[in-house]
């Protein structure tokens, strides 16, 4: 796998499989990145468990928060590392651990560690290393065009939407029985 540039069928792919995500570095402050990404992700229909021992016990944004992966007391598709590149590490290593294990490993923006990788890889993961899940959805569905960025996706389909907020041509989002 090439690390550097991921097609966006593979992102797809990913974001269409994923239903609960564990947000490992989740914050209760409203203004950094792990706030609005684990909201975001709710907002379009993920189960987000975030993860942080100084905050275990507590609340964000409704959703209990877990001081290790070890604790989730049900089965995730995908641990979000919001932490730096060498804690990535050991964050995979108990990712890992899991039974059963998730089957995505997402290392935020400026979060790369290959030798993670590599071990997630082996073991019959997928992984995205240095992307925000919160900005390749909306490069995917059309919504980042809506604050001027430039998506890479050219499409000459409309882009029709869902009630639940998800773009419907591009079949976003997990499935939640429609």
């Amino acid at each position: 796998m090439n690390h550097d540039s991921y097609s966006p069928h593979y992102i797809r792919s990913i974001l269409q499989s994923v239903k609960t995500i564990a947000l490992v570095g989740a914050s209760a402050n409203e203004v950094r990145p792990s706030y609005f990404v684990m909201k975001y992700l709710m907002d379009k229909g993920y189960e987000v468990i975030p993860v942080n021992p100084g905050l275990a016990g507590q609340q964000i944004l409704g959703q209990t928060v877990y001081a290790a992966l070890k604790d989730i007391p049900k089965p995730v598709d995908m641990v979000d590392i919001f932490r730096n590149s060498e804690a990535a590490g050991p964050i995979t290593g108990e990712a890992l651990a899991l039974d059963p294990k998730p089957g995505v490993i997402w290392m935020q923006l400026s979060v790369r560690n290959d030798g993670a990788a590599a071990r997630a890889e082996a073991a019959g993961l997928r992984v995205v290393m240095n992307r925000c899940p919160k900005m390749e959805y909306g490069k995917l569905s059309g919504e980042w065009a809506w604050v001027g960025g430039d998506s890479g996706v050219i499409s000459s389909k409309k882009q029709a939407l869902h009630e639940s907020g998800r773009m419907q041509s591009l079949g976003l989002g997990p499935k939640r029985g429609y």
